[in-house]
């Protein structure tokens, strides 16, 4: 049950607008109706006016039909509105729960992020305000103007039939010839959109170490494949699209001469002649209509499958019942991590334990696994095997709207977002000064902060770019410990610090340590040591070493001490059988 939940999710939504959709229908009703209005007015004139002569009775007929036409513009006026706010509310639906879903696919899939699903649902609520949808509004009242037809002349009747069957084949045609093209022509453009993305972000490198003319040349070369198959896709639609405008052109005109024929047999009035011609018209517009907006509808139709199959890989977030404040105790108990996506492990078997208040710095050489450590402890990357708990409680069990702000986290690359200081500091929550303050302050970047133009209400765009990368960081520091969280997990935090960052880095660990917070650090600088009470040595994903920092430390010494050369008198005949067999262990410089 829970499956078929999730395979109609967005069909679900879908539905709860069937209201809507049901009025719309309503109104197709009486527009439809009234669209028979010139033909029942083409028919009157001959029958009635021009047998009778009547001046009263043209003018009433011509009045009555003008107000009939205003009836109708206003009807399809109040539709076009409907589906106007159909659409938003769709959007207004789904909008958030797909910002959701982008972010988890984000973190489960590093490397592809992308805004793709809100341009896919603007896409769907496009098509829904387009004509394309007006279409298959109307479509269904086809074979009411056909009968209507019968009811003049069966000729009229299958002679419509006939020219219906014909456009109901180019609009197959018209399918199986651009569907191909359409589809491999979107996936061009969201991978072309996501690559010049790419590089723009990171126009500074590009720009300074001269790769923008590679990267622009291998992104055209992208870009025109995708141009190609656009354009073999608009050629076969223009094609069907044009073959199908001039056969409903040429079936008006021919039902016209078939109208005359009639007349001239004296089979039909002449009024009937012209009306059939009209009547047929608007029995072959919606086919019409639905060829030329083809296009839209394949787009809106791959829109649609990739945001339900997005929705399908993440599936809504159980709620877990609300679990008090985390003190901060950590564990892990053989614990398997691989990227996700990938089945290669990087954490083999990882198992250790911190109690509140611990302070655990964590080194290795590069590609230790590490910054996958971080991860696996902040529940960002799923465990292939093996338990993460937080106060005894598995990290996945958290709502993580709640336990937030009771993490604190520097990750290595430094993001901030586009709005003030103060507003990055406090995480884009609630505004509380004095806390921000005392982050900023316990994170010594108070000074700094009022020396800038607005002081904490300086803008700084986004990505943080008018702040120099040892600022960011420093801020990103008053982030992560902004309302005293639990637990503090800081990745690499002095990689852009010069010395009195250091010391100020120093010192806000210190403080932290004093409010009773839980500390993880990570680094390779041996400076920051001094501060940790346990050290863990990673190497190939396993612990290597792992307890007090003195203990550790002293073993790391000792390895390293016996890793080295002898004396060059005796280094010769042992020289290749030491380097057989000393451990890769050492402090990291």
């Amino acid at each position: 049950m829970h499956s078929v939940k999730l395979k109609n999710e967005l069909t679900q939504v879908i539905s709860k607008l069937k209201n809507s959709f049901l009025t719309v229908g309503f109104f197709s009703l009486f527009i439809n109706l009234l669209a028979l209005v010139p033909a029942l007015y083409m028919l009157q004139l001959y029958g009635r006016v021009l047998t009778s002569r009547s001046e009263t009775t043209l003018v009433m007929l011509t009045l009555l039909a003008g107000l009939f036409f205003v009836v109708q513009g206003l009807l399809e006026f109040v539709r076009s509105r409907i589906l106007i706010r159909v659409g938003a509310r769709m959007e207004t639906m789904l909008n958030q729960r797909l910002f959701d879903a982008m972010f988890r696919l984000s973190i489960s899939n590093p490397g592809t992020s992308s805004s793709q699903p809100l341009r896919d649902l603007t896409t769907i609520r496009q098509f829904m305000t387009g004509n394309g949808l007006f279409a298959l509004f109307d479509s269904p009242w086809m074979p009411i103007y056909i009968a209507l037809l019968f009811f003049f002349h069966p000729w009229f009747g299958w002679f419509a039939v006939g020219a219906a069957v014909i456009l109901l084949s180019i609009t197959l045609l018209n399918e199986w010839s651009t569907k191909k093209f359409l589809s491999e022509a979107n996936t061009k453009s969201i991978q072309s959109f996501n690559q010049a993305n790419s590089h723009v972000r990171n126009a500074e490198v590009v720009h300074a170490m001269g790769m923008q003319k590679h990267l622009r040349d291998k992104w055209l070369d992208g870009h025109q494949e995708f141009l190609q198959t656009q354009n073999r896709a608009s050629d076969n639609a223009s094609i069907w699209t044009n073959s199908s405008k001039s056969m409903r052109i040429m079936s008006q005109s021919f039902m016209l001469g078939l109208g005359g024929y009639l007349a001239i047999q004296g089979e039909v009035d002449p009024a009937m002649m012209i009306a059939g011609s009209i009547i047929m018209g608007r029995a072959l517009g919606p086919l019409d209509l639905l060829i030329g907006s083809w296009k839209g509808f394949t787009e809106a139709r791959g829109s649609y499958e990739r945001i339900n199959g997005l929705l399908q890989q993440f599936p809504e977030e159980k709620e877990y019942m609300k679990l008090p404040p985390p003190e901060g105790n950590v564990s892990l108990t053989n614990v398997m991590l691989a990227a996700p996506g990938t089945n290669q492990f990087i954490l083999r078997g990882i198992t250790f334990s911190l109690p509140k208040g611990a302070t655990l710095g964590v080194i290795g050489p590069s590609a230790a696994g590490k910054s996958s450590l971080v991860r696996a402890l902040l529940g960002l990357w799923p465990v292939k095997a093996g338990e993460v708990r937080l106060d005894g409680a598995d990290i996945y069990q958290w709502d993580r709207h709640l336990l937030g702000p009771y993490i604190g986290y520097l990750p290595q690359d430094i993001e901030l977002f586009d709005g003030s200081i103060a507003a990055n500091i406090a995480r884009f929550g609630e505004l509380d000064s004095e806390k921000v303050i005392e982050a900023a302050k316990l994170a010594d970047v108070h000074e700094m902060i009022l020396q800038l133009p607005d002081g904490y209400d300086t803008v700084i765009g986004q990505r943080g770019g008018a702040l120099s990368g040892g600022q960011r960081q420093r801020v990103g520091l008053a982030r992560a410990v902004y309302g005293e969280p639990s637990l503090v997990v800081l990745d690499e935090p002095n990689s852009n610090l010069d010395d009195k960052g250091e010391v100020a880095l120093a010192q806000a660990v210190r403080k932290l340590q004093k409010k009773g917070a839980t500390i993880i650090l990570v680094t390779h600088r041996q400076s920051l040591l001094q501060v940790v009470d346990t050290l863990m040595f990673l190497k190939n994903g396993q612990i290597s070493l792992f307890g007090p920092r003195d203990e550790v430390m002293a073993k790391m010494l000792a390895a390293a001490q016996s890793a080295k050369p002898p004396s060059p008198q005796k280094a010769a005949p042992q020289r290749n059988k030491i380097a057989q067999t000393v451990p890769v262990v050492g402090m990291p410089a």
